[in-house]
């Protein structure tokens, strides 16, 4: 299966100049529990955004530089590519950025977003969710507290 996973605000915003807009800890928990021992499939800057490679992931970095080859990762230049390098019977995960995710979502088999429930000025979105061809089939809400400054939903999307 391939898995888009992202963090969302009400507007679709993902973030702005190459990080996050808000931190929320549960979902970064969340995130690790769900991605840890498989393949991850990014973007050159969302890989450069992190202060070190992701532990027990294989990276799967999609850039038009040719001569681009971080220690330990897989390099490619497509999605297409990315998605053949990822094996076949388990699941991988689309993990941003912007572009990524609109490249990917026709390939994709599900759809795990964290809504933010507030708006943010930002210059990278997430693809709009259309609900002809996609069915909400789980929803978790989470509230804000000392830790979270937003209220926030886990969402599971799956194909129609």
């Amino acid at each position: 299966m391939i898995i888009m996973i992202a963090a969302v605000a009400e507007n679709n915003a993902l973030g702005k100049n190459n990080d996050l807009v808000w931190h929320l800890p549960n979902d970064f928990k969340r995130f690790k529990a769900l991605t840890t021992n498989h393949y991850i499939i990014m973007g050159r800057k969302t890989f450069e955004s992190f202060p070190k490679p992701l532990p027990n992931r294989t990276h799967v970095i999609i850039t038009r530089q040719s001569n681009y080859q971080p220690e330990g990762c897989i390099v490619v230049d497509s999605i297409e590519k990315a998605i053949a390098v990822c094996p076949e019977n388990e699941d991988s995960y689309i993990i941003g950025g912007g572009e990524i995710y609109n490249l990917a979502l026709p390939f994709t088999d599900i759809i795990e977003v964290t809504r933010v429930h507030h708006t943010f000025d930002a210059d990278t979105f997430f693809p709009k969710i259309n609900e002809k061809e996609w069915m909400l089939v789980e929803s978790e809400e989470n509230f804000k507290d000392d830790k979270h400054l937003y209220d926030y939903t886990y969402e599971t999307y799956i194909r129609k």
